[in-house]
């Protein structure tokens, strides 16, 4: 999947595209036992891993995006946090979502592998560059993903940037 590199709408688009966000019709599968429960709501793209449906935070499985203030580049000037929420609102759009629960983080969250259009939303998240694999909880599920953005130079990886479990425990 070839996905351009987010932008952030223009004026005259900003409203539409924030209604077209709040309106995409997704497929949850968000059950205690894991078993596929499938009901349609909004989602909302939270940052670039993180989503909201209905009342439900879902963090995404195995990976770390920048968080939405963060910056990247030689002069910090690329707003790389901004663009994974884009690049993630983008994959959402490619199809139902359908998220798997894998556990519940300390902020009540949900943590779950979602899917959209056939792709791991966390995977291909890597794979263009815009979140890294966190082996500390996905045991390197990514890593193939996250060497291939890694040698293409694609988003974070086209210069230089602070892994965000980094960025935040500076921030601290």
């Amino acid at each position: 999947m070839n996905l351009p590199k987010p932008t952030k709408p223009g004026p005259q688009q900003g409203a539409a595209t924030k209604w077209m966000r709040l309106l995409a019709v997704i497929l949850v599968a968000l059950s205690a036992c894991g078993a596929p429960a499938r009901a349609r709501e909004d989602v909302r793209v939270v940052d670039g891993d993180g989503l909201r449906i209905a009342d439900v935070r879902i963090r995404l499985w195995g990976i770390d995006a920048p968080e939405l203030d963060q910056r990247c580049g030689t002069h910090n000037n690329i707003p790389c946090g901004e663009d994974a929420r884009f690049l993630l609102e983008a994959l959402t759009k490619g199809g139902d979502v359908v998220c798997e629960t894998r556990d519940r983080d300390p902020y009540g969250r949900v943590v779950a592998q979602c899917f959209a259009g056939g792709y791991d939303l966390a995977g291909e998240m890597v794979r263009q560059g815009y979140a890294l694999d966190w082996p500390r909880y996905s045991s390197g599920h990514y890593q193939d993903q996250q060497a291939e953005a890694r040698e293409a130079g694609r988003g974070m990886w086209a210069g230089p940037f602070t892994p965000p479990w980094d960025w935040r425990s500076q921030r601290r």
